[in-house]
C-alpha cells in the first residue's frame, strides 16, 4: 500500500466482504491494477462515519463493484455522461469517485460532470484526506446521524431538492434515500438538464 493509502486504511472500517476470489474484468490499467491491490488488502470499506463508501469487488447485492458498474443498475440511466468511468467508492450524498483515462475523478451525480481529483489513487487518498470534509460530507453525515440514528447499508443521504435546483446542503432538505434508486433519479435529471445554459429554470420532470 503507498502512503496515503495506508494512512485512510487506518481510520477505516473492516471489510465489507471477504478477499475477492478474482480480478473484475472492469478493472484494466495502472488505476485498475492499484484500485486491485487495494480490495485485495481490504475489501470494501467505510470511513469518515461512514460518508465515504469504498465498494467491495465480488460481494453478493447491489453494492458490489460489479453490480454497480452494470448499464441495467443505476448508470444506463445516464447514457454517455457515464461512459468510460469505473465508479469505486462514494460520498454521502452519493457522489461518485471514478476511474476514467487513468485518472480519478469526482462524479457529480445530478449533473453528470466530472472533476478530475488526481492522477493516481494515492493522489485520491492524499486528496480525500486532506479535505474530507467536503469530498465525504462527513459533517453532515455526522449531524444527520446524531440526529436520526446509523444510516443503514445501500443507503446515502439524498437532497428532497436537488442541490443543481437550489436545494441546501441541511438537514432539513435531506433524507435516507436507497442508494440506487437515487442514482437512478439523479440519471434522469442529468440529462434533463445537461444541455440548458447557466442560469435557466429548471422544470423536475419525474418518470417512472
Amino acid at each position: 500500500m503507498t502512503k496515503n493509502l495506508t494512512k485512510l486504511l487506518a481510520i477505516a472500517s473492516e471489510a465489507i466482504a471477504p478477499a475477492p476470489a478474482r480480478r473484475p474484468k472492469l478493472l484494466v490499467g495502472p488505476r485498475g491494477d492499484e484500485l486491485w491491490a487495494l480490495l485485495e488488502h481490504r475489501n470494501g470499506w467505510y470511513a469518515f462515519e461512514g460518508a465515504l463508501h469504498v465498494l467491495a469487488a465480488g460481494a453478493r447485492g447491489p453494492q458490489s463493484l460489479e453490480r454497480w458498474n452494470s448499464p441495467e443498475l443505476w448508470r444506463g440511466s445516464y447514457a454517455d455522461l457515464a461512459d468510460g468511468c469505473v465508479f469505486f467508492a462514494e460520498d454521502i450524498f452519493g457522489g461518485q469517485f471514478a476511474l476514467a483515462d487513468e485518472r480519478v475523478w469526482v462524479f457529480d451525480p445530478e449533473t453528470g460532470e466530472r472533476e478530475q481529483l488526481g492522477e493516481t489513487l494515492d493522489a485520491w487518498a492524499r486528496a480525500v484526506l486532506g479535505d474530507f470534509e467536503t469530498l465525504t460530507g462527513q459533517p453532515i453525515a455526522h449531524a444527520w446521524q446524531t440526529a436520526h440514528g446509523p444510516l443503514g447499508a445501500g443507503k446515502r443521504l439524498a437532497p428532497k431538492t436537488p442541490f443543481v435546483a437550489g436545494g441546501e446542503f441541511a438537514l432539513s432538505n435531506l433524507y435516507a434515500a436507497d442508494a440506487v434508486e437515487a442514482m437512478r433519479f439523479r440519471g434522469d435529471l442529468a440529462q434533463q438538464i445537461r444541455n440548458l445554459p447557466d442560469g435557466a429554470k429548471i422544470e423536475l420532470k419525474i418518470t417512472e
